[in-house]
């Protein structure tokens, strides 16, 4: 049985979507409740959020990365201890890759049988509003919309006179009302909100949060609205339950209920960098290594100038360009990390960990030394120089995709190529959607490397993992052979 579940949507992206989520989830936390959160679509920090302040993982659920069996199977195998599931959606509850909404929120709720609660910003208007939400009600009226958050109200009577109008027209409740605040509530940056393992105040935003949340939102309706699940979303869920029992389904696409234990004793072990400069991991991803076999050993560039024996290297992405200047500093991690590389480590490197293994990172402040495994230096620009999803066909001979393959992933950087000094074949990668490194191409190789601006989820390449693991298990091989450097 899957837990009561709610979808926090907005009209628009900045309406105070994320901040909301956070706070209910924290607010039912606080009531005792497990609840269990999820972000849809391919985000990293607002999962970070939601995470902690539910105090377990946050799975993102996403109908592009992964096919929609796994999305279920995702949702129902995640939330099986929960006594409540909040889904946050992303942008607006319509917007998708074309017009008719294609992977958009609101076709996640339909899929999943999620009641919406939509968050409208107040600011400057009133029974206007009551005509946007009537609008979203009739565009597909599959979509269980059944309440109404109003956030940034200017005073009870601003909200006296869009409450009566959004429930006399629109026939649905508002559950709450939250004021101007006087400050903002949570840190951003550049990409969205500041990742919560960068600041120990992480957890007093987050409280923060909760107490806004239940000073102004009725919780208990809320509640009540989580358990209102029905028809027609239900009959879809019920149709996409029975593909799920019928399809082939990978390991990593299983519900967790249905999936084999990780081996004991394993095989190999998998080195990830993770820390403040490099956090961007799916929870499935690691998850997916442990079940093909590896011991996932955690280490930093950041504090330790010593790499412990691993059979291969997971970097993921973050924020290098915020920790440029320790990075540089750490030569002698950085010398270790080029002697394995030329050893034949197997090297599997997304966007920030791309950036790391370069020549140097050049920003206003100066330039840094960066690991030096491969022939090219960044620069960092002040608007996005790749974002969104992306479709990578393999079309070169690398250590871990087949020619061939279509790999389904996305990219949110930064920062773009000032120098490459490589060759047209060191890409293994032609983008058929996004940006990709350079001129239209991706994933860079150099021995058993492969480094690509593309952060792939295991739900939707179920063979990464088992990849990895077994290339992992070769090098190990080599290193009992003592057929390496």
């Amino acid at each position: 049985m899957t837990p009561p579940r709610i979808m926090i949507a907005a009209c628009r992206g900045g309406s105070g979507k994320t901040f909301l989520s956070i706070g209910i989830v924290a607010a039912w936390r606080a009531q005792g409740k497990r609840v269990v959160p999820f972000k849809k679509g391919p985000d990293y920090i607002d999962a970070g959020w939601l995470a902690l302040a539910a105090g377990r993982p946050c799975h993102n659920l996403d109908t592009f990365l992964m096919p929609s069996e796994a999305v279920v199977g995702s949702f129902h195998g995640n939330s099986q201890d929960g006594d409540m599931a909040v889904i946050e959606g992303n942008r607006g509850l319509y917007d998708g890759l074309d017009h008719l909404g294609s992977t958009s929120s609101a076709e996640l709720a339909k899929l999943l049988a999620l009641p919406v609660i939509l968050i409208i910003n107040s600011t400057k208007t009133t029974r206007t509003m009551a005509a946007v939400v009537l609008g979203c009600m009739h565009l597909d009226p599959e979509v269980a919309l059944k309440g109404v958050i109003l956030n940034r109200v200017a005073g009870s009577r601003h909200e006296a006179i869009q409450r009566r109008s959004i429930e006399y027209y629109c026939g649905i409740p508002v559950v709450g009302a939250v004021p101007k605040l006087s400050r903002e509530r949570l840190p951003e940056r550049h990409m969205g909100l500041v990742p919560t393992v960068e600041h120990d105040w992480a957890r007093a935003s987050i409280e923060e949060a909760s107490r806004v949340v239940q000073r102004h939102i009725d919780l208990e309706a809320l509640a009540t609205i989580a358990e209102s699940v029905e028809d027609p979303g239900k009959k879809r869920l019920e149709g996409e339950s029975r593909a799920l029992k019928e399809a082939p389904l990978a390991v990593e696409q299983m519900p967790e209920r249905l999936r084999p234990k990780p081996q004991k004793g394993a095989r190999v072990k998998i080195g990830v960098i993770r820390d403040s400069a490099f956090q961007f991991y799916y929870p499935e991803n690691l998850d997916a290594l442990s079940r093909a076999g590896a011991e996932l050993v955690f280490f930093s560039p950041l504090t330790q100038a010593s790499i412990p024996s691993i059979d291969a290297l997971y970097i993921g992405g973050g924020f290098p360009e915020t920790h440029a200047a320790a990075l540089s500093k750490n030569a002698p991690f950085m010398e270790a990390l080029r002697g394995l590389v030329d050893a034949g480590l197997p090297v599997y490197a997304e966007c920030g960990g791309l950036m790391y293994l370069g020549q140097a990172l050049v920003l206003k402040e100066g330039t840094y030394p960066m690991a030096g495994v491969l022939p090219v230096t960044f620069g960092f620009s002040g608007r996005p120089q790749g974002h969104g999803y992306t479709l990578a066909e393999v079309i070169a001979e690398n250590p871990f995709y087949p020619v061939g393959e279509r790999i389904r992933g996305h990219e949110f950087h930064y920062s773009s190529v000032l120098q490459w000094q490589g060759k047209e074949t060191d890409f293994a990668f032609s983008m058929k959607r996004g940006i990709g490194f350079l001129n239209g191409k991706d994933g860079v190789c150099y021995k058993n490397v492969l480094a690509t601006y593309t952060h792939i989820h295991a739900l939707g390449t179920p063979s990464w993992a088992k990849t990895l693991v077994s290339r992992a298990v070769a090098f190990a091989s080599l290193k009992k052979k003592g057929d390496r450097p």
